[in-house]
């Protein structure tokens, strides 16, 4: 859990302490010094860093030919940045890192919510947060790469809070819409899927 101290310190003021944590739980790390590397939607193994200096050769050897997270937000470390010497090692400092990548975050909720046109109901605020956690995690939502997009800039309305522990039931009900692609639809006779299931057991004990 990051501490709150921290958060109060150096977040992006815009975004609430629950949301900031939350961002970090779900898109983040708990290690400052933490770098991922991916290449072509891969893992690529690399040394865990022990010191700024060494997670930072880390980052400068990747960036460029890969994607590269860095830190407690696991924020880009290619945005903005032309040549890999550009680097800075904020990008391993707890608090600037945190400064930076919750920027980034509140920037990345702004285009989701402007695509979603700006709801006022809180009820929608979980969906914004989560879909902006994905483009966060993949660098893009509808086909926009949210880290080089122009920021709608604007206050983010009704930050309600993500629910951490979610029961069995809030899962499924989450999950629904995914769900009814197993479903028969309206198109299918439910009776007609029924009958193949039997028709295959029959077969089967012949």
């Amino acid at each position: 859990m990051i501490d709150a101290a921290l958060i109060k310190e150096c977040a992006d003021p815009s975004l609430k302490p629950p949301i900031v944590e939350q961002f970090v739980m779900a898109a983040g790390s708990a290690d400052p010094l933490a770098v991922t590397v991916k290449s072509g939607g891969r893992l690529i193994l690399v040394q865990k860093a022990t010191s700024a200096d060494e997670a930072m050769a880390i980052v400068r050897q990747y960036t460029g030919q890969a994607v590269v997270r860095v830190g407690l937000t696991q924020f880009p470390a290619g945005v903005g940045v032309k040549e890999p010497a550009d680097l800075k090692e904020d990008l391993v400092d707890a608090c600037q890192n945190l400064r930076k990548g919750t920027a980034m975050f509140a920037k990345v909720l702004r285009i989701v919510a402007k695509w979603y046109g700006n709801p006022t109901s809180k009820d929608v605020f979980p969906q914004i947060f989560e879909d902006a956690v994905y483009a966060w995690k993949t660098g893009e939502f509808e086909g926009v790469s949210v880290f080089q997009a122009e920021d709608p800039s604007g206050a983010l309305a009704n930050q309600e809070e993500p629910r951490a522990d979610k029961s069995e039931a809030d899962t499924v009900d989450a999950g629904a819409p995914l769900q009814t692609e197993e479903e028969p639809s309206d198109e299918k006779k439910i009776g007609s899927a029924g009958i193949r299931v039997d028709l295959s057991r029959i077969g089967g004990q012949q």
